[in-house]
């Protein structure tokens, strides 16, 4: 599980359907969620959790994707399994882990130091705690 410290920019809800924005330094993210927290403001800090399997990696993208949340980050680090590799992603100063397969690694040529997209739904996000 990683964990990112944003600011809730905004939050809309209907039908019991929450969408939230957060800035994470200069990017955005998106959060759906069907319950949210009483204490969750627009301004409020907030640390946000997302699974490892849950963050897709992609290298020179082009083209339109549905994910909202399209975030710019760079490799620090790469550990090679015999199926699955642990890839440790700065965005915005924080540590991100992804969990994707050896082939897909190999596929991107992932090294150290690539400027590469993290891909994470909007679903997957959730609020573990608000900080202030």
């Amino acid at each position: 599980m990683s964990n990112l410290v944003a600011t809730v920019q905004s939050i809309r809800c209907h039908d019991g359907v929450s969408i939230v924005t957060f800035s994470l330094g200069e990017q955005i993210l998106t959060m759906v969620s069907l319950e949210l927290d009483d204490a969750l403001r627009v301004g409020s800090k907030c640390l946000l959790s997302v699974n490892a399997s849950s963050v897709a990696i992609g290298k020179n993208l082009s083209g339109m994707l549905s994910y909202s949340n399209q975030l710019s980050a760079k490799v620090v680090a790469i550990e090679n399994g015999k199926l699955l590799t642990r890839i440790i992603l700065n965005i915005s100063g924080n540590r991100v882990e992804s969990m994707i397969t050896v082939a897909s690694s190999e596929r991107l040529g992932l090294k150290v130091g690539d400027d590469v997209t993290a891909l994470i739904k909007s679903t997957v996000l959730s609020v573990s705690e608000v900080i202030a």
